[in-house]
């Protein structure tokens, strides 16, 4: 590694919120709502996702509030500090405060970001949050090393040009942010049929297929998955830090 190389050093896991979903016979889901931070070895800061905005709330309450803002102040950042935003998607509960990041290079998959600018209803409602004139983002088109050991992996099936991202640590090794292509890690097969909230059946089982190919080929031992509360009870989490 030369001297000026820019690689991960800390992954830092920020729960945002915990909502608690009612189902039939009793049982219950416990969700998170999430974002992440990678520190590098040259100091760069990079953001994964912003979380809910605050001028929209969801149908399950919320508990255990701390926007991505307060998560930062804990680690004595602030949004100009941030290098650059991975934006992994743009529904509600991921880009909530992307309006702020105005330092920041925004990196989304070029498919993904030209539907929300033609209107696809389902980003209509959080346009002020991912559309700020003062934004700046790079289109990227498939798979893309961001960075040596920060890779974004394409994986389409929740929404169109959905992005995953592999993070290799040097002592954890390397951890796949599933994101939304997996919510669950019950749900982490390719026999899974769609939520409601997932808009292809057949690239959601593709992509479960891809990122089930990529722990196998790269070792990964640590997966962490969207929205699962059961997992993320027992993670460690910001100000806390994998590295």
């Amino acid at each position: 590694m030369s001297i000026s190389e820019s690689i991960p050093q800390r992954l830092y896991l920020m729960q945002l919120s915990t909502s608690t979903i009612p189902l039939p016979e009793g049982q219950q889901l416990d969700m998170v709502c999430v974002c992440y931070l990678i520190e590098t070895s040259d100091g760069k800061h990079i953001l994964i996702d912003t979380g809910l905005p605050p001028d929209i709330k969801m149908p399950a309450p919320a508990e255990n509030e701390k926007n991505v803002v307060e998560h930062l102040a804990e680690l004595d950042l602030h949004p100009a500090d941030i290098d650059i935003l991975i934006c992994t998607h743009f529904d509600i509960d991921h880009v909530g405060y992307h309006e702020l990041f105005t330092q920041a290079e925004l990196v989304v998959q070029r498919h993904h970001y030209e539907l929300a600018q033609q209107g696809h209803p389902r980003f209509a409602t959080t346009q002020s949050h991912w559309n700020h004139p003062d934004l700046h983002y790079r289109l990227i088109d498939g798979d893309f090393e961001l960075l040596p050991g920060i890779t974004l992996i394409e994986t389409s099936g929740h929404a169109p040009g959905h992005q995953s991202v592999l993070v290799r640590l040097p002592q954890t090794g390397p951890v796949l942010l599933a994101i939304d292509a997996v919510v669950f890690q019950r749900l982490f097969n390719t026999n899974r049929q769609a939520w409601p909230t997932d808009d292809n059946e057949g690239q959601l089982r593709a992509s479960s297929q891809k990122l089930l190919d990529l722990v196998e080929r790269e070792g990964v031992q640590f997966v962490v998955f969207g929205h699962d509360g059961g997992q993320w009870a027992t993670l460690k989490k910001s100000p806390a830090y994998y590295e």
